[in-house]
């Protein structure tokens, strides 16, 4: 599913709202890749599209359905650049389907963009990285197309291409009475679980009939009583193209989890569905049909990819399979070698083989495990066991073949194993005897059918996101089983052509205007592809100027910086080498002499130098000089009067070398101590012997894995001694331990290999919370890595001489640096698994430790989170949501249902709803540890929003010098004070910088405009305080870090379109005027400062229109105009309230591009100012003051109250560091699922 995660956009015709396009999201000097040699068009995977993917390229190549779409016009569906008029109808999403399957046809480019297509559907960015079905899509989408087209002449589209109806009938036995029930289809879903193909998924379902009998009787109508009947169903009605939907997923109600069936599953190429149909009388031409595409899924119930195998109907495609044909022989020798293997091994084709020459046709379960082991010299359990289970439940899950007794002791072939097999010829004769030749046969005897080649030579790609490939048509059969198998089906009727026409011509049926854009935007890829192709000659090199170097430590290093020592040139690489040097020798005015270039490259030991450049009229491109390359500039010899020798053979190799240092207490064993050396790669490691180890000493290398673990350490004998660094492996940021007479007393070393540490041994703290006498105790347990966490519980019993019977009811609960009590420890875990340091502190508790299928969790109730008393429970995984709140609710005394969960954001902040109260804790990957909130408030029906509104009114910083401690204090350490009020309580006033008040919670639908909710908001009953006498009064802002965020404008915007998500909450500014904000209009508070005092008076509301610029000249002159005063007579500053910091506003450069060599233009809304609606701006009159400096009182108070925060906060996390609970080498998290969430479509209302 998130295949090509990081695509790059190949987009490059894109519509936005306006229908003008979206600026592309890949750089303007990187055109679309053309097609490739297929001449088919892939599609580009916005993160999990996939699935879309699969299933637009199956329409696309269904040209009816294309034609058929291309057939209305802008008179019915409109047009894109209508799409923001009032009062015009626009069908954007059949429109941006036309156009998808235009660029899918006409465009130069390897692979189309879906984003205008999905941003029709009303997706937003997490939309398209979500996982989703493709079944579920297919039907989604073809009801969003019929909404879409109500009212045109494709109103039936969906209906004349894929609707079908089956009947199903209920026959009275006595009466004969019939009772039938009519159902539509647009695709038909069949079972794959205990059924070998789709042929007999149809037989059981529309020729077996069902039977009423015995206990289980049906009341007939007519008879008014209850008779023996016969239930079954027929196709009643076929349509032109049959959509067939694999059921692979199911339950398994003994585990309590979903899997995917991966059995074999046939289905044919051509399939006569005669039989199943209740009409049989005409010609058989109604009842063929043809496979045109298989939508394939790779992966498990949880997650995977699609991609599409389809037949290119119009031979639109150039197809080719580049393979040799002695190639293709030896594969298909292989393949067929392969398969009699793989019939041999099969465990049912040697049970079959066994039962069928018994003379009885039964025989016991027990004598067909002896005859099995007889037969192949291996018993069942130790050939078959792991992968197939018992034997007697592999013959249960064969039930069409194998029949066992009541008592399940004896085992036989199903007589119906023997008759009766069906099929379908190429001609379509409904059944036949066994000895006909079918195409497919839906009995167990052949696991996999083999499909025929169609003789036509029938053109099959595999579409796969952005790739196209061609297949060949036996390669659908790989696709009947496995992880990667046929998820959908799709069949043509067989008596639908094509016109000679539509044969390999893309153009054919495309609406002019399509064509006309589509040709336009060819003409201009071709021309960036030029352009491009060209900006692509020029190569940037660093040339290195060896007068600027110097060689030590066996690698060159600049003597100066390295602006001066490194001269950046860019060239054209169609020029030649003599032309390289002549420009180098233009640079170089002071050069004397030979001039030599090598290619150079940067090693950790520095600059290394490699080969020559040799031949002068070569060009640079010819000699292997690419983009970003490194040229030292010298005379060949020597640099600074030293030799410097060129080569692989001289390079230098950077070694990282450990030595030993003592042993510390509550530390884990030995430590090391690191230094880095540098030696030429043929340099003997004698050599390195001399240099690094003392008399008597050994030195031992890396072999594999961590460099701190004994056992990946291997002393270098004393033969290997004339050996050289690269020969034994040695390379940059290698590692060699050296160990000196003294160090090699404190381990083992055996047989060449550094075995064991002697002194690995340390303690834990065990500390005593089980409230009897010894309390405060804390006792020191002895252990290692490998000590079982139960053993060490035992020994802290007994050292704090506490009674045995708590051995069965205490748990092990870690102690972080804060000294709260975590969650337990498994009894059964090591040391290691249990991620522990040596040396933590451990807490004894009553309560046994969570199992395996158990979750420990702690809760808090309301959004009072650092405040509130954290409590803790014990659930199993598979609890529901609504089961566990109501435990929590029980256990915290809490009354009614009025409550819902959330969990814990990564601030520690009331974040995610757990909105779907009916699933299990594991589906929503609720783990081990995980802190949950109680929050009041039931929530909202879905499609609605619940959104909490705060009255907001801004706050001035003059007047109150003797209240500055506490109003820095409420902004620096009290942010987490913004309370909801419960149901019918006061109004919660927060204290801060800005004035906010909690007004209540709004439920509105997602669809509403913001004027509607602005509406609601003052029906609350906290507005009758306030005196608004409209909508437009009221201003409208996100609340971020207890702060005004994002300004919403537009009234009649949705709120959908805003993106709110669940946890959004709104603060609400009443106005003293109306205010109707254009797009480029920018809201900010302006405060002029009082003169010779440290303070402002209070700020205003200045709109500024930044359509002409958003630069610091233009701020200047709207500000300067706003107070009558001279331009040069004013300074400004914006203010960084969470830094109470000023930065001075004014004119700027930024770097001149390399490449264009233009000047950008400055925006305030950049770097590093990040202008944006709210933001205050300080004003000094330079007619009255001359001091630029900006900060208040207030803003001294709270910069020393930060560093007094930061100061607390760097000693908690070196405390923390210390007695750290968790080891960086452990045992791995379980990477948890995410949620799984509803797919939709939204659409306009066009009726």
């Amino acid at each position: 599913m998130f295949g090509d995660l990081f695509e790059e956009d190949f987009s490059f015709v894109s519509n936005n709202q306006c229908g003008k396009g979206k600026k592309s999201k890949s750089k303007d000097t990187d055109p679309p890749a053309p097609r490739e040699f297929t001449n088919l068009s892939g599609i580009k995977n916005q993160g999990g599209t996939c699935y879309l993917n699969s299933l637009l390229q199956t329409l696309h190549f269904t040209p009816e359905f294309r034609e058929a779409l291309f057939s209305l016009g802008p008179e019915e569906l409109g047009s894109l650049e209508d799409i923001n008029k009032p009062d015009v109808k626009v069908r954007i999403i059949p429109l941006q389907l036309q156009r998808l399957f235009a660029q899918l046809l006409l465009l130069d480019q390897q692979a189309a963009s879906t984003t205008d297509l999905t941003d029709s559907f009303g997706w937003n960015s997490n939309e398209e990285m979500r996982q989703h079905d493709v079944q579920e899509l297919n039907r989604i989408l073809f009801s969003a197309l019929e909404t879409s087209l109500v009212g045109t002449s494709g109103h039936d589209l969906i209906n004349r291409l894929y609707h079908g109806t089956v009947v199903n009938q209920i026959v009275c036995k006595e009466c004969k009475n019939v009772s039938e029930r009519q159902e539509d289809f647009l695709d038909l879903t069949v079972a794959v679980k205990d059924v070998s193909g789709l042929e007999e998924a149809l037989w059981n379902m529309y020729v077996e009939e069902e039977y009423f009998e015995k206990d289980n009787l049906y009341r007939c109508g007519a008879c008014n009583k209850l008779v023996e009947a016969a239930k079954s169903a027929k196709l009643r009605k076929l349509p032109p193209f049959l959509t067939v939907s694999l059921l692979r997923f199911n339950f398994d109600f003994e585990k309590c989890e979903r899997y995917k069936e991966t059995s074999c599953y046939t289905f044919p190429i051509r399939i006569n569905l005669r039989p199943f149909c209740e009409q049989t009388q005409l010609d058989d031409s109604e009842y063929i049909y043809e496979l045109f595409s298989v939508i394939i899924h790779k992966g498990g119930c949880y997650g995977g990819h699609y991609h599409v195998y389809i037949k290119d109907v119009d031979a639109l495609g150039n197809w080719q399979l580049q393979e040799e044909e002695s190639k293709l022989m030896t594969d298909e020798k292989f393949q067929k070698d392969t398969e009699n293997i793989k019939e041999i091994e099969n465990p049912l084709t040697i049970l079959k083989g066994i039962l069928s020459e018994e003379e009885s046709k039964q025989i016991p379960v027990d004598q067909l495990g002896q005859k099995l082991l007889e037969k192949i010299g291996m018993s069942w359990n130790k050939k078959y066991r792991k992968q197939y289970g018992p034997i007697r439940k592999y013959l249960q899950s064969h039930s069409q073949i194998f029949l066992l007794s009541p008592d399940e002791n004896k085992v036989s072939l199903k007589e119906m194993y023997h008759k009766l097999q069906f099929g379908s010829d190429s001609q379509g004769r409904g059944l036949q005897s066994p000895s006909l030749n079918n195409d497919v046969q839906w009995t167990s005897e052949n696991p996999c059918t083999v499909l025929k080649n169609n003789p036509s030579g029938s053109h099959w790609f595999d579409l796969n996101d952005s790739k196209v490939q061609p297949i060949k048509e036996k390669d659908i059969e790989k696709q009947f089983q496995g992880k990667e198998s046929a998820y959908m089906l799709f069949y043509r009727k067989s008596q639908l052509k094509r016109p000679s026409e539509a044969q390999a011509n893309p153009r054919y049926r495309v609406p002019d205007h399509l064509f006309n854009e589509m040709d336009a935007a060819n003409t201009e890829l071709q021309k960036r592809r030029v352009d491009c192709d060209s900006a692509d000659s020029n190569i940037d090199l660093h040339l290195h100027l060896g007068s600027h170097y110097k060689l030590y430590n066996g690698a060159l290093h600049p003597s100066l910086s390295r602006k001066e020592s490194v001269l950046d040139l860019t060239i054209d690489k169609r020029k030649t080498l003599g032309d390289l040097q002549q420009s180098i020798f233009q640079l170089l005015e002071f050069w004397e002499g030979d001039m030599i270039l090598s290619i150079a490259k940067p090693l950790p030991a520095g600059l290394h130098l490699y080969q020559t450049l040799n031949g002068d009229e070569m060009t640079l491109g010819g000699i292997g000089l690419c983009d970003g390359a490194d040229v030292f500039v010298w005379n060949g010899k020597e640099v600074g009067g030293t030799e410097v020798l060129p080569g692989l053979d001289h390079e230098p190799v950077l070694l990282n070398v450990l030595r030993l240092v003592g042993y510390n207490e509550g530390g884990k064993g030995q430590h090391f101590i690191e230094s880095q050396h540098v030696f030429p790669c043929s340099a003997e490691l004698s050599t390195l012997w001399k240099v690094l180890a003392s008399p008597g000493g050994i030195i031992l290398k890396n072999s594999s894995g961590s460099d701190k673990e004994f056992e990946n350490w291997k002393v270098i004998p004393e033969e290997d001694m004339k050996k050289t660094v690269r020969s034994v492996g040695l390379t940059d940021g290698s590692s060699v331990l050296v160990l000196d007479s003294h160090d090699q007393s404190l381990m083992n070393v055996a047989s060449g290999n550094l075995t064991a540490f002697m002194q690995d041994i340390s303690w834990l703290q065990v500390k005593n919370f089980c409230g009897l006498e010894a309390e405060e105790k804390q006792v020191k347990i002895t252990a290692t890595v490998e000590t079982v966490m139960s053993d060490i519980k035992i020994k802290a019993i007994q050292e704090l001489q506490l009674g045995e019977e708590l051995v069965d009811d205490s748990c092990l609960r870690p102690i972080n640096s804060n000294g709260k009590l975590l969650s337990p420890v498994p009894e059964d875990y090591t040391v290691k698994e249990a991620e522990l340091k040596m040396g933590s502190l451990l807490g004894l508790c009553h309560g046994k430790a969570p199992t395996s299928t158990q979750l420990f969790l702690y809760f808090v109730v309301g959004s009072d989170l650092q405040g509130g008393t954290e409590m803790e429970i014990v659930m199993e995984e598979t609890a529901s949501v609504r089961e566990c709140l109501n435990l929590m609710l029980e256990k915290s005394e809490l009354p009614g249902d009025n409550w819902h969960l959330r969990r814990i954001d990564w601030c520690y902040e009331a974040g995610e709803t757990l909105s779907e109260e009916g699933a299990t804790l594991k589906e929503l990957n609720v783990c081990n540890g995980d802190t949950l909130v109680i929050t009041e408030g039931k929530l909202p029906p879905k499609g609605f929003l619940k959104v909490p509104i705060w009255w907001y009114r801004p706050l001035t910083h003059s007047g109150h010098q003797e209240s500055m401690v506490d109003q820095v204090s409420c902004v620096t350490c009290m942010m987490g004070t913004l309370r909801v009020s419960p149901a019918g309580d006061s109004p919660t006033y927060v204290q801060s910088d800005i004035g906010l008040c909690y007004g209540g919670d709004v439920e509105i639908s997602g669809e509403a405009f913001l004027e509607d909710l602005k509406i609601q908001a003052m029906t609350l009953p906290s507005f009758q305080e306030l005196s608004v006498p409209s909508p437009e009064f009221l201003r409208a802002w996100t609340l971020e870090s207890k702060r005004p965020g994002k300004l919403l404008r537009n009234n009649q915007q949705p709120l959908n379109e805003y993106k709110l998500g669940g946890r959004t909450e709104l603060c609400i500014e009443p106005l003293q005027k109306e205010e109707n904000l254009g797009p480029s209009d920018l809201l900010l508070r302006v405060q002029m400062g009082i003169p010779r005092e440290r303070d402002y008076y209070c700020s205003v509301d200045l709109v500024w229109d930044i359509a002409k610029g958003c630069t610091a000249w233009a701020l200047r002159q709207r500000v300067a105009a706003h107070y009558s005063l001279p331009v040069e007579k004013i300074e400004i500053a914006k203010y960084f309230p969470e830094k109470f910091e000023w930065m001075t506003i004014s004119s700027w450069t930024q770097q001149i591009s390399k490449r264009k060599r233009k000047k950008k233009q400055e925006s305030l809304q950049s770097a590093p100012y990040h202008l944006k609606d709210g933001d205050i701006i300080g004003v000094k009159n330079l007619l009255l003051e001359d001091g630029k400096d900006f900060s208040t009182v207030r803003d001294d108070i709270g910069k020393k109250t930060q560093r007094q925060l930061a100061i607390e906060k760097k000693k908690s996390r070196e405390a923390e560091r210390l007695q750290s609970d968790v080891l960086s080498e452990g045992k791995v998290a379980t990477k948890h699922r995410k949620p799984e969430v509803a797919l939709s479509i939204n659409v306009g209302i066009f009726r």
